[in-house]
């Protein structure tokens, strides 16, 4: 009997310890013999993905208390302030341009800004209200508080879903839980997700992709799982690229990791040959076809409903302009050019816009008239082609061709373009010279007045605007007959005596397209009326989107001027400073991160460095390395969440731009993700017999978190604070916001 009852208990044992195992959320390494040599099985258990999964009860319960302290914490006060913060001053205005229809241009893709449009509409905003200005009071016809509402809600998901990640690459349900929590209380998070910013929306389109393949490496391929899971990711990655290009930088994480994985399928030799060209052409179709088109769908859609003029149409072409409704370029335009043609000169490369005089004269060099690019359709644009050689007027139409030596006439002020051997008046280089009007009343001009038409065949598609001087079409360079050199601009800004008008030199070096020009409007008394007439080719999707992200670009790169929040990203792993959001006496909204995640995720990554170093230098000396799996799983997820914090940090070095705080925030949301497989290896192998210490640590560490939260809250919050508790809380010198704002 009483072997019965032990046999009983063996067998309940084995039982137990067979169902715990199957729950383990990292299975052991599978090893088979093959015929040259042994492999690792990387196709995953059936099971593994239902394991890393929510799949009981504790887990339901760790998303429901995820779900409303996020939440709670994410909408507290949301209405407070009740004035534009920080970049609501654009994105708040974006919306009101959107709802009016009205053209306007930013740095970033569409879709976030449309997203917030969309939701202002729904709450019946109608754009009357251009959030112009950091604490500007908002009118109650705009619902601020639905749109803020948005990013408050996607933070709430970004949480679930860094708990979904967690679990999905192998962290037991509760260190997941515990890592979670900490990311409630992440400041700069929850300051992110409280207002009308793009970071928030951007972020759980990240944790999206980085949750759909996660997911999609637990199931077995060619499954309907296994699609679904791929099928989402790229979807995910489609939202992240529309919303910031910082989305391309996930693309290429996802792209790195499907490398990871297909080099270690071509090892496994229970996977065939043709098996992995299919898993290689169905990850490629899916994670490029479906995020491109999804970019090129929701700009089709901007284009769609910014069909009007607006404040962004001078950054664009003429032609693009003339696609948008109440726009003034000119129409039906005479085709051809020639002897006493009055015409304008549009610039090529630039957004400096038409060749432009005006009676005022440098205070530099010569003195003589001022030349410069002005961008708005005005009467001092206005030019007359003159012969080099015939003072007298034309009395019949004479066309304009390639290598016509001629002289541009100001209409208003009867002065000549002219260059000479004189500095120009604000770049000093040897190769640009000063470019004037000159001359007088009753003056025919001299030789630094002669320009020779040179028409740029690469740049002119019509063959016979490439011989004749054609309007809208052909594109060309003046050499200054005397010197060689070439009118040229370049995005110089003259000083105030020039109106901070864009410069324009003749040079003799520096970018082709500087130097490229076309004629936009032409009128000559002795073309006939039935003359032929041109207007701007009408784009195409295409075309507007290859100048729209010229624009973007250019645009982008301009933001370099210095920005009193500024910051370095050699200084973002420190939290050296932060961001002053918004602030009124005795109450300031400053954004900057939880120091104890913050400074814990920089010493992670340089920790993980140390111990590659070391686990290489054992391996050299024959020891075994990550053969425990729980090493293993550490040391794959690790790596992959590190190499997303790189490719997310990286290139924050190579902008030329002014670079803040929250640019950061991307790679640090993936240094979490790894922070969180720290803590898993204490559980599971540094602490293995003694678990309680290792949650123990956790959960300390955890609540050192949320205690750091609570007492720099009134910097989420802007609530009311002391000076002596600010003064205080100033850990670092560079934490700079104003203590004296605070009785």
């Amino acid at each position: 009997m009483a072997k019965k009852v032990k046999e009983s208990a063996s067998a309940r044992a084995s039982a137990a310890a067979k169902a715990k195992a199957s729950e383990e959320p990292v299975p052991k390494l599978q090893y088979k013999q093959g015929d040259t040599r042994p492999f690792l099985v990387t196709t995953p258990d059936e099971s593994l993905s239902q394991i890393r999964s929510v799949h009981n009860n504790r887990d339901r319960i760790y998303l429901a208390l995820l779900a409303l302290t996020s939440l709670l914490i994410r909408v507290r006060k949301i209405s407070d302030p009740d004035s534009v913060v920080f970049d609501e001053v654009h994105f708040g205005g974006f919306a009101s341009k959107y709802i009016k229809g009205n053209f306007f241009m930013d740095v970033h893709p569409p879709l976030a800004k449309m997203l917030y449009a969309g939701i202002a509409s729904l709450g019946g905003f109608t754009g009357d209200f251009m959030f112009e200005k950091i604490g500007t009071k908002f009118p109650q016809t705009v619902p601020y508080v639905l749109m803020r509402a948005f990013p408050a809600f996607v933070g709430v998901a970004t949480v679930i879903l860094m708990f979904l990640t967690l679990k999905a690459s192998g962290v037991r349900s509760t260190v997941a839980f515990l890592t979670s929590v900490m990311f409630i209380f992440e400041n700069a998070y929850v300051t992110i997700s409280r207002y009308i910013l793009l970071d928030a929306p951007l972020m759980f389109f990240i944790a999206s992709a980085a949750y759909g393949y996660k997911r999609f490496q637990n199931e077995v391929p060619f499954t309907f799982k296994w699609y679904k899971a791929l099928i989402s990711t790229g979807v995910a990655l489609g939202l992240a690229v529309s919303s910031k290009w910082v989305g391309l930088f996930t693309i290429a994480w996802v792209g790195l990791l499907n490398v990871w994985d297909l080099w270690f399928m071509i090892g496994d030799l229970s996977v065939s040959v043709p098996k992995i060209f299919k898993q290689t052409a169905s990850r490629a179709i899916v994670l490029l076809v479906v995020p491109l088109t999804l970019y090129l769908a929701f700009f089709a859609i901007h284009f769609n409903i910014l069909t009007r003029e607006g404040d962004g149409s001078p950054f664009m072409s003429s032609a693009f302009r003339a696609t948008l409704q109440g726009n003034k370029i000119p129409r039906n335009i005479l085709k051809d050019v020639g002897v006493g043609s009055k015409v304008t000169l549009r610039h090529v490369a630039t957004q400096g816009g038409y060749l432009h005089s005006h009676d005022h004269m440098y205070e530099t060099g010569s003195k003589q008239q001022q030349i410069t690019l002005y961008p708005h359709l005005d009467s001092n644009n206005n030019w007359l082609i003159e012969l080099y050689n015939v003072s007298e007027a034309p009395t019949s139409f004479e066309q304009i061709t390639d290598g016509t030596k001629i002289r541009l006439k100001h209409q208003l002020t009867g002065r000549r373009l002219h260059s000479h051997d004189h500095k120009c008046p604000v770049t000093e280089n040897d190769w640009q010279k000063e470019v004037t009007c000159y001359g007088y009343q009753g003056f025919g001009g001299d030789a630094n007045d002669d320009f020779v038409v040179e028409i740029q065949k690469a740049y002119t598609s019509d063959v016979a605007a490439q011989k004749n001087l054609t309007a809208l079409r052909s594109v060309f360079r003046l050499r200054h007959a005397m010197t060689g050199c070439y009118l040229f601009s370049h995005e110089v800004k003259l000083p105030k005596w020039g109106f901070e008008q864009q410069e324009v030199t003749c040079a003799t070096q520096g970018v082709v397209d500087k130097s490229l020009w076309y004629i936009e409007t032409n009128e000559n008394q002795f073309l006939p009326p039935d003359a032929e007439r041109i207007n701007y080719p009408v784009l195409s999707f295409f075309d507007k989107l290859i100048e729209s992200h010229k624009r973007m670009w250019h645009i982008n790169n301009g933001l370099n001027s210095p920005h009193a929040w500024e910051s370095a990203p050699s200084t973002w792993p420190y939290l050296l400073r932060g961001i002053n959001y918004w602030g009124e006496p005795n109450r300031q909204i400053y954004l900057f991160g939880n120091a104890p995640i913050w400074w814990s995720v920089t010493l992670s990554v340089f920790a993980f460095g140390v111990y590659v170093v070391i686990q290489i230098l054992r391996w050299h000396l024959g020891a075994a390395v990550g053969s425990d799996e729980h090493v293993f799983n550490f040391n794959v997820q690790t790596v992959h969440y590190l190499l997303g914090w790189l490719l997310h940090f990286a290139p924050s070095f190579l902008m030329g731009r002014q670079m803040f705080l929250h640019h950061y925030l991307p790679a640090y949301y993936f240094g979490i993700l790894s922070l969180g497989h720290f803590f898993d290896i204490l559980v599971t192998y540094v602490f293995s017999k003694k678990r309680p210490v290792a949650y123990g640590i956790i959960g300390s560490f955890t609540a050192l978190v949320v205690l750091f939260f609570a007492q720099y809250s009134p910097l989420v919050y802007g609530s009311s604070w002391t000076k002596s508790a600010c003064e205080a809380s100033q850990l670092l010198s560079g934490w700079d916001y104003d203590c004296r704002k605070y009785a």
